[in-house]
């Protein structure tokens, strides 16, 4: 995607943008082949981002032409209210007090330059302010009393630089438009940009690291420059074609942030943030199923003021928090005294619970669907002397049971039927349907909206070509944009 650099001036710009063409306001106004709907990524570097200044409209038809802009026009009209930013600053005032620590002085002002700062020891506040105004140059003026607190914000312009912050812009700019780390420069140009999102402190991963370079390997082949990327990368984001998540996902949490964000700028992402709302939710997802008459095991939604069970229920049954993940947040009770003592527990966290009719298994059934098609069918048994197929219980680390992977043809046609119908409810992101068979009969435990991918279970059958599909599918919207 094109890359567009807007400034009042460019015959006297200085710096360097590879990947990039300096324009005018003037120009983008005026010429028609900046008016292309969504053909554009800009950085807005006009004097003023004021009301009704130029810089203010370089956004604002920016955003109407579907160009991916920074700063965006909602981000300017913040400026106009401080009071917002200090109540924003109110969220994050432990990172403010541990960076500001060794600060002597009374105040201090700290530039940052698309999320780069010129002293490490500011460089988490430097990322978490872009990450939150994502203004190119912002200058962040704290005081001190009591404690730090963010003063203000202020947009900085070329001409409030010295030659040493010119120098850092410089290296900044150059970051924020190629999206590549130096290392990266060895690479040929691809296509596309994909951002490949994990959780390098999570023990138990939906990918592990040989599963990522497999995802990576298939990736380059179709035509991806692909980074890895954090939750510290969100300013980042703008700079990408695509949004491949690969860390457990939640609503309350910065993989629903990060997913919403990239469908805002037009990237094509998995998990979209819709599916992440339907899936991470079991209140939600048992009314869904049942609605639409897709079996599953009886089950009744329990309310914290009204925390009963229905008596025919009998034991054991299963207690699930609706947000659990991973057989997390997901309690057998054997009698009333363990139920009250895991509603108890449970209820801190939810004003809804779901009660379930325990359906014991050798195993569960995992179908694998994206885009509406199945990719793969896998059987997870039993943890040894356990009824999930996780042992979270473990003293050193989780145990899991084995797995077993079958060729999609090779699985039963009415497991696969189920599946199919079940994710439809859902969307054509990439999920993982959950599913107990007992008697003959097939029941839909859960649907995943972020599920295991690893290498020697999932791609068992598919090897490599799995990966491959994953990253077609990827192609296949992006060229449809």
């Amino acid at each position: 995607m094109p890359k567009l650099i807007i400034t009042e001036n460019p015959e006297k710009w200085k710096i360097t943008a590879e990947g990039a063409t300096v324009i005018s306001p003037s120009e983008y106004f005026s010429k028609p082949e900046y008016q292309d709907k969504g053909a554009f990524k800009i950085v807005n570097l006009c004097r003023s981002h004021q009301y009704q200044s130029l810089g203010y409209y370089v956004s604002l038809l920016a955003e109407a032409r579907s160009h991916k802009v920074i700063p965006e026009i909602t981000t300017l009209q913040d400026f106009r209210f401080p009071s917002l930013i200090k109540d924003d600053a109110e969220e994050f005032d432990t990172l403010i007090q541990n960076s500001l620590k060794n600060v002597e002085e009374a105040k201090v002002s700290i530039n940052i330059f698309f999320g780069q700062v010129d002293n490490p020891q500011f460089s988490k506040l430097g990322i978490l302010l872009f990450n939150l105004f994502q203004v190119p140059i912002i200058q962040a003026n704290f005081s001190k009393k009591e404690k730090w607190q963010l003063h203000s914000l202020k947009p900085l312009h070329l001409k409030d630089l010295n030659d040493g912050s010119i120098k850092k812009l410089q290296e900044a700019l150059h970051f924020y438009i190629t999206g590549k780390r130096i290392v990266r420069k060895q690479y040929s140009r691809k296509k596309y940009d994909l951002a490949l999102m994990i959780n390098p402190d999570d023990p138990y991963p939906p990918s592990g690291p040989q599963a990522l370079q497999k995802i990576i390997a298939a990736a380059d082949k179709l035509g991806f420059n692909t980074e890895i990327i954090t939750k510290n990368d969100f300013g980042k984001l703008v700079q990408f074609d695509a949004l491949f998540i690969r860390e457990t996902t939640n609503v309350n949490h910065h993989t629903y942030r990060f997913a919403k964000k990239a469908e805002a700028e037009g990237l094509v992402v998995f998990d979209d943030p819709g599916s992440i709302l339907r899936c991470t939710n079991k209140v939600y997802l048992h009314e869904l199923l049942v609605a639409n008459k897709i079996p599953v095991p009886e089950s009744y939604i329990i309310r914290k003021d009204a925390p009963v069970v229905p008596s025919h229920f009998g034991y054991p049954l299963v207690i699930k928090q609706p947000d659990g993940s991973f057989s997390k947040g997901v309690k057998k009770v054997a009698n009333e005294a363990e139920l009250k003592e895991t509603l108890k527990e449970l209820f801190q966290k939810s004003e809804l619970l779901i009660a379930q009719q325990f359906m014991p298994t050798t195993y569960d059934w995992r179908v694998g669907i994206m885009n509406g098609k199945p990719l793969y069918v896998c059987k997870y048994f039993m943890a040894q002397n356990h009824w999930q197929i996780i042992n979270w219980k473990q003293a050193d680390e989780p145990k899991d049971g084995k797995s077993e992977t079958l060729a999609v043809e090779d699985a039963p046609k009415a497991l696969i039927d189920m599946a199919l119908k079940a994710t439809s409810l859902i969307g054509k992101g990439l999920y993982g349907v959950d599913i107990k068979e007992n008697n003959g009969k097939f029941f839909v435990i859960e649907i995943n909206d972020n599920p295991n991918i690893d290498a020697g279970v999932e791609d068992k059958v598919l090897k490599g070509a799995l990966y491959t599909k994953i990253m077609e599918t990827f192609v296949e919207r992006l060229e449809k944009k």
